[in-house]
């Protein structure tokens, strides 16, 4: 009977396994991302790219829930949130290292982690009954983006700038960018809340992410006198997510080789020698 089990687990993918295709499609939407206007990179790199996102979502649930100490796994994923924020503030504020054509890469799927991570602990405690502990953890990103960057700097405006370098640094805040949205934070707090219900765990993902890539967006262009369902396959494909959860569904809950540096590297360094491959593109191609 043991034996039997055993060869099961090994059945599928293991953690790294997700993470390794999950970076392949990350680094061919990127290539999109920061090559896209030279004309030469196709359209399906992008595509392809949608599963990355939702698949290190997932891989980060997994690290979080089974991690042996979750202050390291938090620290390690800050910091380097805080490093690409700074860079980001720069960029925005100052306009240092910005593309000849005003672009600069606004990647911040790092804080996306980091505010999530926080949230879940709070519906960690709250499930062990520390309630107001919990319910702290689990608004106090709403509270600094609401309170905060919203009414407290409309009623102290030299408040601004600090505030706006602590949301790009020490302080991951709420936005509405392609990496850090309302939207992905209710998919991370589903993929979190039904982590020990695989199948109910990806039924979720897919019906929200559908609904919200597809449904509502569609509905918000449909008023477009020029929209045609068909964008919805080759522009508006941000909903191509969902085919994520076949992998995560293929998930047997093993670790796998790790490979944590690589990881935790590749995503600054391959954001950073891509938009600086661009740039220097971009002189050639002007």
């Amino acid at each position: 009977m043991e034996r039997a089990v055993s060869v099961q687990r090994e059945v599928g993918l293991s953690g790294t396994a997700l993470k390794m295709v999950a970076l392949v499609t990350m680094l061919l939407d990127h290539i999109h991302y920061f090559f896209g206007y030279t004309g030469l990179v196709p359209e399906w790199f992008s595509m392809a790219g949608r599963i990355s996102g939702p698949l290190f979502l997932f891989c980060v649930v997994e690290g979080f829930t089974h991690t042996r100490s979750r202050k390291k796994y938090f620290f390690r994923i800050y910091g380097i949130a805080v490093g690409m924020g700074l860079i980001l503030y720069l960029m925005k504020a100052f306009g240092l290292f910005v593309r000849a054509d005003g672009f600069y890469p606004a990647n911040a799927v790092m804080a996306e982690f980091v505010i999530l991570m926080v949230m879940w602990q709070g519906m960690d405690w709250i499930g062990e009954k520390k309630l107001l502990r919990g319910i702290c953890a689990l608004f106090l990103p709403f509270v600094w983006y609401f309170g905060v960057v919203g009414i407290f700097c409309q009623l102290f405006t030299p408040a601004v700038p600090v505030v706006a370098f602590l949301s790009h640094t020490v302080v991951p805040t709420l936005n509405m960018s392609p990496d850090v949205s309302i939207v992905y934070l209710v998919l991370g707090l589903i993929l979190y809340g039904l982590r020990r219900r695989r199948g109910w765990q990806v039924l979720a993902f897919m019906a929200v992410d559908f609904s919200w890539f597809f449904g509502v967006v569609m509905r918000v262009l449909s008023s477009q006198p020029d929209f045609s369902i068909t964008q919805m396959f080759t522009t508006y494909y941000e909903w191509y997510g969902i085919f994520a959860g076949i992998l995560m569904l293929c998930y047997n809950g093993q670790r796998g080789a790790g490979c944590k540096r690589l990881f935790y590297a590749f995503y600054p360094a391959h954001i950073y020698v891509l938009y600086g491959l661009s740039c220097l593109a971009m002189g050639f191609v002007l």
